[in-house]
């Protein structure tokens, strides 16, 4: 029980009780309160193993993974995103620009950017690079370091733009030169720098077991595995039945890597079942994400018409995006529509087909031009996010506002008198113990003998 004074004595003066709460606050003042749990932190430092377990991530898709796509994901609850894959050699060849006022790092080629990010995606920006060659993927690795978190090597990609140098899904065929790749890449970047895999399924279990035990060793934090083989297209449903015998074989290696499972996962609700059929650490979402990069979320926008393509093309515009990739990027959302009917939808589709680029024809369909005011939005959402936005594994969602702290982070002391941030359940029972201590005559109330309120 809390003591009114160290020297009490039966016969002492009775304390008021103002005077006995200020001694009692200025006792609090010098200690700190438990912490029940570590507070987040507001950034990711850097990557580690962990953060690409428990997680629902976006997709590398050519050209769909624009960099407004990217931070839309990130406002609507992706935990990592990977951008479009880039060659080696064009990266080489590139020059880094920074848009003074949008922050906005370009690497420009000849004629055009070649992939584009900003300084807010960098914690959660993850690099696909597509090389047949270590030396020139550690050039080119080194060559963007600086903006990104981690490194992810395409292993999978069946499109011949890819194959026909030997890089993506012939590198399955490769696994000397694939592996080279990553033990280079890993060599060459700081510990802060996550290198990846992702490829698909051989058609045989036996021959992906032994890739991807090689793949393990290499050092990498983590492993994609799109649950078809070299030869399925999208039409062909994922065999995520194969996928649990994967995850339980790189399990027992005791690396404590990542698996994370691609393919015809629909969303944030779908991926928890994913990871029960398949046992995976984390799901990565694709098509799915292309028609509504909202997906992340636990409720998706629906008519996203008027809910989501607007405010990405003010965001296009503003980040300097180009017309044409920004196009092609709306027209393939869609999403279930409950107020915009097939009328407003036909006159949709004819002022996005009519549009030449980001001029007045858009302006009934955008509203006002505030990309900027699009973009500062997003930017709250990041940066207020903890390390990793939801868990999988999570009861509740994280969309759901936290309850106000009652506890005292560490590292700081108690207010006096204590603010609305202080933990106000101590108080309660200081209160309790004070009337305690005058129902016995320990202390009195204000204005008795014994002490008088003090003027400020």
């Amino acid at each position: 029980m809390l003591r009114a004074s160290a020297s009490f004595h039966p016969r002492s003066k009775p304390l008021s009780l103002v005077n006995t709460l200020r001694i009692a606050m200025s006792r609090r003042s010098h200690t700190r309160s438990p912490s029940p749990r570590a507070p987040k932190r507001s950034k990711i430092d850097h990557l580690t193993k962990e953060d690409f377990k428990n997680g629902v991530f976006l997709a590398p898709m050519v050209r769909s993974g624009a960099l407004p796509t990217r931070l839309f994901a990130l406002k609507h609850g992706a935990n990592l995103v990977w951008g479009p894959e880039i060659v080696d050699k064009a990266i080489l060849h590139a020059e880094r620009v920074v848009d003074p006022v949008t922050g906005v790092v370009s690497y420009n080629g000849k004629s055009k950017a070649i992939f584009t990010t900003h300084p807010i995606e960098k914690p959660y920006y993850i690099f696909q690079i597509g090389s047949a060659d270590p030396d020139l993927a550690v050039q080119a690795a080194r060559t963007i370091m600086q903006d990104i978190s981690g490194i992810d090597l395409n292993c999978g990609c069946p499109k011949p733009f890819s194959t026909h140098a030997g890089m993506g899904a012939a590198l399955l065929t490769n696994p000397d030169l694939l592996c080279s790749i990553l033990t280079a890449l890993r060599a060459a970047m700081p510990p802060e720098i996550t290198v990846t895999a992702k490829i698909r399924l051989l058609p045989s279990q036996e021959d992906t077991l032994k890739l991807v035990e090689r793949i393990v060793n290499t050092g990498v934090s983590a492993l994609t595995v799109h649950c078809r083989t070299r030869s399925m297209r999208d039409k062909d449903a994922a065999l995520v039945g194969r996928l649990r015998e994967i995850v339980e074989f790189v399990e027992k290696m005791g690396k404590g890597i990542a698996v994370i499972e691609n393919g015809d996962c629909t969303g944030a609700e779908d991926a928890k079942r994913i990871r029960e059929l398949t046992g995976a650490h984390s799901v990565m979402i694709a098509r799915a994400a292309e028609s509504n990069p909202s997906c992340f979320s636990p409720k998706p926008l629906i008519d996203v018409e008027k809910t989501l393509s607007p405010a990405y093309i003010r965001l296009a515009q503003y980040l300097g995006n180009n017309w044409s990739l920004t196009k092609f990027c709306v027209s393939q959302f869609k999403a279930q529509h409950i107020t915009f009917g097939k009328t407003l939808q036909k006159q949709y589709r004819e002022a996005l087909h009519a549009a030449k680029g980001f001029d007045s024809a858009l302006d009934e369909l955008v509203g006002s031009w505030t990309g900027e005011e699009d973009f500062k939005e997003i930017v709250q959402v990041i940066e207020a996010r903890g390390p990793r936005l939801r868990l999988l594994d999570d009861d509740e969602s994280e969309y759901a506002p936290s309850p106000p702290m009652l506890f005292t982070p560490p590292d700081t002391t108690n207010p006096e008198p204590p603010s609305s941030g202080a933990p106000l359940i101590l108080l309660r029972r200081l209160r309790l113990q004070l009337l305690f201590l005058h129902r016995f005559g320990i202390v009195q109330q204000c204005g008795e003998e014994g002490g008088k309120e003090p003027t400020s």
